[in-house]
């Protein structure tokens, strides 16, 4: 099992250096991981970059929501990867759906050969997708190289027996890389079960603002009701999880 690859996601560059002094093996990173993870800003992917000696793979997502995108919004993906590329990270990760819930076929495949030669992986929008056997097979056929997925549910833990299913189907010709709610308590059954390879987490705590004066009666549009916390990447929790992983192996 110490063989497995953690993959911490992040959207920050303190959160990229606390992910690598932790010992994780590769980093996706983010922007906004609030709504689901956006894309990084141009500068926050120069900075990880040049400090963070991890591979670094991209998230491509122009906004949140659903993943149906209009052809400006998907213009700017091509862009975002295309400036990727340009700095040399090691992968991308994003996803294209239809109106009818498939992948949409000709801009994963455009997005691809824009990414080449870097990895790319295809993420949890396959779990909104109608059919992930289906997805499964299409992303192969594309040459997808790893899809990230909760099986189709809220949590990966919650999705097992489906992510299971999909890693005996892939046989190899795809990663499928098991993600969503993984943390110190189901990191262990999750890849024993799956027999996954690799594993995607956030390992986030709660960080409490340094602000002495707080206007209580505004707020700048956050779903938290409470502008003085957010959550940050925790270093302990991620050599909590990669500890339980070394266990027994």
């Amino acid at each position: 099992m110490s063989a497995v690859i953690c993959e911490v996601c992040v959207d920050s560059l303190d959160g990229a250096l606390v992910a690598q002094k932790a010992g994780a093996h590769r980093i996706e990173l983010c922007g906004s991981l609030n709504e689901g993870g956006i894309t990084p800003s141009a500068a926050l992917v120069q900075q990880v970059k040049q400090q963070v000696d991890l591979p670094v793979h991209v998230l491509i997502r122009p906004r949140g929501g659903d993943f149906y995108y209009s052809s400006t919004e998907f213009e700017t993906m091509l862009g975002d990867v295309v400036f990727a590329r340009e700095q040399r990270v090691n992968g991308v990760v994003f996803g294209v759906l239809t109106l009818d819930g498939t992948v949409d076929v000709e801009r994963t495949r455009e997005l691809i050969e824009a990414a080449h030669p870097m990895s790319v992986t295809f993420h949890r929008a396959c779990d909104m997708t109608r059919d992930l056997f289906e997805t499964l097979d299409v992303l192969i056929h594309l040459g997808v190289d790893r899809v990230l997925t909760s099986g189709g549910h809220r949590s990966a833990e919650a999705g097992l027996e489906t992510i299971i299913q999909l890693v005996n189907r892939s046989a190899g010709r795809i990663t499928v890389m098991p993600g969503g709610g993984i943390n110190e308590n189901n990191i262990k059954q999750i890849v024993t079960r799956s027999g996954a390879k690799e594993i995607h987490f956030s390992a986030r705590s709660e960080k409490h603002s340094l602000m002495r004066f707080r206007n209580l009666n505004c707020t700048m549009g956050t779903d938290s009701a409470d502008e003085y916390t957010r959550r940050v990447t925790d270093g302990d929790r991620i050599r909590a999880m990669m500890r339980v992983l070394s266990e027994g192996s």
